[in-house]
């Protein structure tokens, strides 16, 4: 008979199995022409946002957000990062502005060091923008700033596209990160996330991968059920049933080959864009949010991650026409979509949502029965063997 603390024990693995994804919105502050952050915050408290991805950061907007339940993941602009790289102090004098006078009041959970650096960089002329040289350096700076500040409850790290790193999106078995920059700078970089404790973070378009694959269905893109929507991995054999999962496993496999693959992953980006201005009810758009959050509640995380992703930021609040057509300091564009103008707000100017969506969690778990009938089955396995040791 096994010992009471062994079916503890698988207990608690089922549970920890069946944790929903923190859900949350990507927020750019600093375009033009929307509400001030404080009214922003109140709306996404009304509406029981847990957290938000803080593009180009004020210190109004990180103010805004003290004393609420909001964590925050603060990115770095990308044209700071070379100076972060050889100027600590420049890296602490961005902390002395943007997370010294809230922290702890306002919950950041974590700084990103540029977005998609890789791809600004490439676009730059400036060779002091080399993320081979630049990236990590930056990254430490950043991460020794924050000690010297007596801060160490903020992990570090940076934000990389699906679609500029990875080898292949299927079959997710053989998913690698395209080199050089698998060798120059994410093997380094995840030597650096797995001693600080820190996440992988990656932009993650399922509708990128899409519309440069015709072969693939749009059902599968946007988490329809159907009988023929899911591809196996003939090397795996295991089945995937929508085109979001197999992209999380084709990092977490890339990952694994560099002996890496426990380090929590965060989508800090994914969304799809209103292509053609319509709002009615069953657009692509809305279909893809409410197929992602119904998803993400259930708990069951993907075929190689049973956790799923650690947290997943809708992009975006508001629309940024005036950043879309050209690749801003935070290397936005080449990340997303890289056809121009495209409305992926989830949210008018006047506060108000443009799609049916729920961020309250009241599907969390229920969202897949599978979840809950695993957890039911357990705790039957669990409480007759203790109803045993009890009787005997």
């Amino acid at each position: 008979m096994a010992p009471l603390s062994l079916y503890a024990a698988l207990l608690l693995i089922c549970a920890t199995a069946c944790t929903a994804t923190t859900v949350g919105v990507t927020y750019n502050p600093s375009v033009p022409n929307i509400p001030p952050p404080e009214k922003v915050v109140s709306t996404l408290q009304s509406l029981h946002v847990q957290a938000v991805h803080l593009l180009d950061p004020t210190p109004a907007a990180v103010r805004a957000f003290a004393y609420t339940n909001i964590s925050l993941l603060l990115s770095v602009p990308n044209d700071l990062v070379p100076s972060f790289a050889v100027n600590r102090s420049a890296a602490t004098l961005w902390l002395y502005s943007l997370v010294l006078p809230y922290h702890p009041r306002t919950r950041i959970s974590l700084i990103s060091v540029g977005t998609d650096f890789i791809s600004a960089a490439a676009s730059s002329s400036d060779a002091a923008s080399d993320p081979t040289t630049t990236l990590t350096p930056a990254m430490n700076n950043l991460h020794t700033s924050l000690r010297d500040l007596g801060i160490r409850s903020i992990p570090v790290s940076t934000t990389f596209s699906f679609i500029n790193v990875m080898t292949t999106s299927f079959p997710p078995s053989s998913a690698e990160f395209q080199e050089p920059v698998n060798s120059l700078i994410i093997t380094p970089l995840l030597q650096f996330l797995d001693e600080t404790n820190s996440s992988f973070l990656i932009n993650l378009f399922p509708y990128n991968v899409y519309r440069m694959n015709s072969e693939i269905p749009v059902g599968y893109a946007l988490f329809q059920e159907n009988p023929f929507n899911f591809r196996d991995d003939t090397i795996t054999g295991v089945r995937y049933r929508n085109l979001f999962d197999m992209m999380v496993d084709a990092v977490i496999a890339a990952m694994a080959v560099l002996g890496k693959e426990n380090i929590q992953v965060i989508v800090t980006e994914t969304g799809w864009p209103n292509e053609d201005g319509s709002e009615a009810i069953g657009n692509y758009a809305e279909m893809y949010l409410k197929g992602l959050l119904m998803h993400l509640r259930s708990g069951m995380g993907t075929p190689l991650k049973k956790e799923g992703v650690a947290q997943a930021y809708i992009y975006q609040l508001f629309d940024e026409f005036d950043l879309k057509n050209s690749s801003n300091k935070n290397g936005t564009s080449i990340s997303r979509s890289g056809l121009g103008e495209q409305r992926w707000g989830i949210m008018h100017p006047n506060m108000t949502l443009k799609y049916r969506i729920d961020f309250s969690g009241s599907q969390k778990i229920l969202g897949n029965g599978n979840c809950l009938v695993q957890m039911q089955v357990l705790v039957f396995l669990v409480l007759v063997p203790i109803h045993r040791i009890f009787t005997a």
